[in-house]
Order: structure tokens, then sequence, then C-alpha cells
């Protein structure tokens, strides 16, 4: 059964990759790229690893995405006072 689960999530994480790199919306793709990283840490805790999987879900879901977030909004930021 836990089998069945780990291939359904890998499934999830190879589509999520795929709409990572083919959405045309930047914000989509870093979304994407959390979610990606959030369910490697669900398999890491099926797998009996709940200390990788706190760390993916600390460092890989969450900080990096915060850090993406960031840099978007700041560079989003810098377009608009260069444009007006």
């Amino acid at each position: 059964m836990i089998t069945l689960i780990i291939v359904i999530l890998g499934i999830l994480m190879i589509a999520g990759a795929v709409m990572a790199i083919t959405m045309k919306s930047l914000l989509s793709s870093i979304i994407a790229a959390g979610v990606i990283s959030l369910l490697a840490s669900i398999i890491y805790l099926l797998l009996a690893a709940p200390d990788v999987a706190m760390t993916e879900a600390a460092i890989g879901s969450g900080l990096t995405t915060v850090v993406f977030l960031y840099a978007f909004s700041k560079v989003k930021a810098g377009e608009e006072d260069s444009n007006g």
C-alpha cells in the first residue's frame, strides 16, 4: 500500500516538474517547485526518514519558496520603477 502511495506521489512530482517548466507565469512556476519539494518531503516521511523529511519541508519547500517569491517581488518592483 505504501509503495502505491509513493508511486502516485512520484508521478505527481513529475507532473509538477513538467508544469513548473512549461508554465508561462513565473509565479506559478515558483509555487509548482515548492509543491514538488513538499511532495518529496512526504515521500521521505513514508520511507521512514523523518529527519530528511523535516529538512526538505523546512528548507526545500518553505525557505526556498519564500526566497524565490521575495526575489520575484523585488525584480517585478524594479521593472515597474524602470518602466514608469
